[in-house]
């Protein structure tokens, strides 16, 4: 179709085929962790992380899938119609496999004990008490499951509608393919429509939800892992969200400056809410007698280890101004007030010689120690990347350039490769069905989503591990809302070249397991608990909805 590597498969040998299929499936598995990746990286710039977050980060997260449709359904009409089967295996397999496999993983990876009220256990360390038995693995250990994620369900639920449209008159047209697709096109294009809407509707939902403050805990998600891996500073994330708050606030007051940062000595409850999220695990850790205050000298080990060198005298003032009750030890709030004002002061203390940045074998030790979860923390140093000094060296409004500039790179190669491979995937997929003689859908239901859903897989479980109530959310939200996004673009480009291109829709049980499969998902998501035992049986709903199509297409259902 003159998109991709000229290499025909139909020329090579089994081997051969496999070679090729495993080299570009890693190239779009490359290609998805590149975009996600980028993605995330512009939720840390305040001034796009609303738009970002809300459009980008779930548009680009369905851009392979919608590659591979695409290029399913290109080429001349015969060829165009044998294989959309590729694209509609692709579409079904994606969806199904989100909502399944990572899903169930998420619980495997993300279970507590469960206490004797029914509710996951959440405690300092959550965690899943060593000896249980099989049995009561699967029913006394789980998590939970937030009013955001019951709201989600209902959401994919309704974006199912232009399945049902196209499928009125796929259900009662019989006869030649191009009569099919006669009585289709109007569908087809009420269907296109309808998916449009649907995706602007979404995301409008969501860009509301991120500037509502919703996607706050997927953010913080983000930074942690962000920090962790070394690719920002702690002030390179908080001080610029700072001043765009403030901003913002002072251009909607009609204050002085428009925008100018008038003092550092009044932090915004939002703001000391961020702090806390991100600075909760540092407290413990070096809280080292575990009295749930910091002493000063254990402050000075903090400020030690960041290469904060600041004298006592500047130790002393800040001290004497977060010490609200004067008895020389440091609570919670007050710590993270203490580090509200070295963030804020970092460039004055800079420039003056007083404070120094942090070194990068510093930095990435410290990283591990602070944002690990303090239980493994040999293991968390063994997984933290090594920093790339050019950006912890960085000033917080030099940070914010370059992690732009390295985010919109990572789009661009991301998305270039997701074009330039996913034309020759689909040739492959079609070739390994006509040399194991089985219908492409098969092949793609299960080959595709390996490809272009890996990356999804690994960052649910990532955030799922991390074992809490926010990171559970932001693990299946991220899940649903690729559901939703399959429903919305993914379907748009199925029905759009449907009606464009004058294809049959002739995909009935396919399109039933799709349905099932999410009306399934969007009640189980309305149980407060899914237990691990739950998780099971969501896993083994992947298998059991290929065997549905394979029993519905035996009784001539397409």
């Amino acid at each position: 179709m003159g998109v991709g590597p000229t290499i025909d498969p139909a020329d090579v040998g089994v081997t051969g085929l496999v070679w090729l299929f495993f080299s570009y499936g890693y190239a779009l598995f490359y290609a998805a962790n590149l975009i996600g990746e980028g993605s995330e990286l512009l939720l840390l710039v305040p001034s796009l992380a609303g738009l970002v977050g809300g459009v980008v980060l779930p548009l680009l997260g369905a851009v392979p899938d919608g590659a591979i449709i695409l290029f399913s359904g290109l080429g001349s009409i015969e060829v165009a119609q044998e294989s959309l089967s590729v694209g509609i295996g692709a579409l079904a397999g994606s969806t199904i496999m989100l909502l399944t496999v990572p899903w169930a993983l998420s619980i495997f990876a993300g279970r507590v004990d469960i206490n004797k009220k029914g509710n996951p256990s959440y405690r300092k360390s959550p965690k899943v008490t060593p000896g249980l038995t099989i049995s009561e693995t699967l029913h006394h250990t789980g998590v939970s499951v937030s009013d955001e994620i019951h709201h989600g369900g209902f959401v994919m639920a309704l974006t199912t509608i232009p399945y049902f449209l196209i499928q009125i008159p796929a259900m009662f047209m019989h006869g030649p393919t191009e009569e099919v697709a006669k009585g289709e096109h109007w569908y087809a294009l009420a269907g296109l429509i309808i998916c449009i809407a649907g995706l602007f509707f979404y995301m409008r939902l969501q860009l509301k939800n991120n500037n509502a403050g919703q996607n706050k805990d997927k953010r913080i998600a983000i930074a942690k892992k962000t920090l962790q891996q070394g690719k920002m500073s702690l002030a390179g994330i908080v001080k610029s969200a700072i001043k765009f708050k403030s901003q913002r606030t002072l251009v909607a007051s009609g204050g002085p400056g428009y925008g100018a940062i008038s003092s550092i000595d009044t932090p915004t409850p939002e703001v000391l809410e961020t702090l806390k999220e991100l600075l909760y695990d540092a407290f413990c850790i070096y809280d080292s007698d575990k009295n749930g205050k910091l002493e000063k000298k254990e402050i000075r080990v903090f400020l030690k280890d960041f290469h904060e060198h600041i004298s006592e005298e500047e130790i002393d003032n800040i001290w004497f101004k977060v010490d609200e009750n004067h008895d020389n030890n440091l609570t919670f709030d007050e710590f993270v007030s203490l580090c509200y004002y070295l963030i804020m002061g970092d460039d004055s203390m800079r420039d003056s010689g007083k404070g120094a940045p942090v070194a990068a074998s510093v930095r990435q030790e410290v990283c591990a120690h602070v944002f690990g979860n303090g239980e493994n923390q040999d293991e968390e140093n063994d997984e933290v990347e090594e920093i790339p000094e050019e950006f912890t060296d960085l000033s917080p409004e030099e940070q914010q350039k370059a992690i732009k500039m390295r985010a919109f790179k990572m789009l661009f190669i991301g998305t270039a490769m997701v074009v330039y491979f996913s034309d020759p995937m689909v040739d492959v997929m079609q070739e390994i069905a006509v040399k194991a003689n089985i219908p492409p859908f098969y092949v793609s239901f299960v080959l595709a989503p390996l490809a272009s859903n890996s990356s999804e897989v690994v960052a649910s479980m990532f955030y799922a591990a991390k074992k809490t109530r926010k990171t559970m959310t932001v693990s299946f939200s991220a899940l649903e809302g690729a559901a939703c996004m399959n429903n919305t673009f993914c379907l748009c480009i199925f029905m759009g070249l449907i009606y464009a291109r004058g294809l049959a829709w002739q995909y009935t049980a396919e399109t039933a397991s799709i349905v099932i499969v999410e009306f399934i998902m969007a009640l189980l998501v309305q149980k407060k608990v899914h237990t691990s035992g739950l998780g099971v049986i969501i896993l083994s709903i992947f298998p059991l909805s290929l065997l549905l199509v394979f029993t519905m297409e035996q009784f001539g259902f397409d």
